[in-house]
C-alpha cells in the first residue's frame, strides 16, 4: 500500500532536529519533553522561534495530535521541507527516550 518506513525522530534531533510543542504554555508547563520549544499552534506564524533553516527537521506535537497535524501542514506550506507530525507528546517522548 505505500506505508512509509516510521520516522527515526532520534536521527533526526542527533541532526540538529527541534522539537515544536504546540500546546499552549499552560499545558507546556504541565509537562513536555525536555529540549522541546514550545510555540502554541496560534502562535506559529509570527514566532521567531521556527528555525530559519527550512531544511532543518522539525518534529511537532501536542497533546493528541491534532494540532500538529495543523502545525505540520501550516509549515508545509510555508516551505519547511522536513516537517514531521510526532503526534501527542507522552507518545513522542516514549519514542525518543528522553
Amino acid at each position: 500500500m505505500g506505508f512509509a518506513p516510521a520516522p527515526d525522530y532520534n536521527q533526526m534531533l542527533k541532526e540538529g532536529g527541534v522539537i515544536v510543542d504546540v500546546r499552549t504554555k499552560a499545558e507546556y508547563a504541565g509537562g513536555h519533553i525536555k529540549g522541546s520549544k514550545n510555540i502554541p499552534l496560534s502562535n506559529l506564524n509570527t514566532s521567531p522561534g521556527i528555525p530559519k533553516d527550512k531544511n532543518k527537521p522539525i518534529i511537532t506535537c501536542c497533546a493528541s495530535g491534532m494540532r500538529s497535524a495543523s502545525a505540520k501542514s501550516l509549515l508545509k506550506s510555508r516551505g519547511y521541507t522536513n516537517v514531521y507530525n510526532g503526534g501527542s507528546w507522552t507518545g513522542l517522548n516514549s519514542k525518543i527516550g528522553r
